[in-house]
């Protein structure tokens, strides 16, 4: 069962980027993405001056460092989510 994590990555400059310089890295992740095969898997990410915020479903923390060192983007820090709430959490 793969768990779900957000990995917030330093990277000065990225919310400087062009869309076709973003379009470059998603490429670039992908292409990790694609050799490591069903235990890492991107969702999204969001990106903040100097950084982004991604969220992953991967097997475990082993699966996100591998991605990362295949496509060259730093995984500064890698938090595993253990619980997901949203508004309607309150009606629950």
């Amino acid at each position: 069962m793969l768990k779900r994590y957000v990995i917030e990555r330093d990277i000065p400059g990225v919310d400087k980027l062009s869309r076709d310089e973003l379009r470059g890295a998603a490429a670039t992740s992908c292409d990790a993405l694609s050799r490591l095969g069903p235990k890492v898997q991107w969702v999204e990410s969001f990106v903040a001056p100097d950084k982004t915020f991604c969220i992953y479903l991967a097997e475990d923390e082993a699966a996100i460092r591998e991605h990362a060192r295949l496509s060259g983007f730093p995984a500064t820090r890698i938090t595993e989510v253990t619980t997901v709430i949203d508004p309607t959490t309150a009606n629950a």
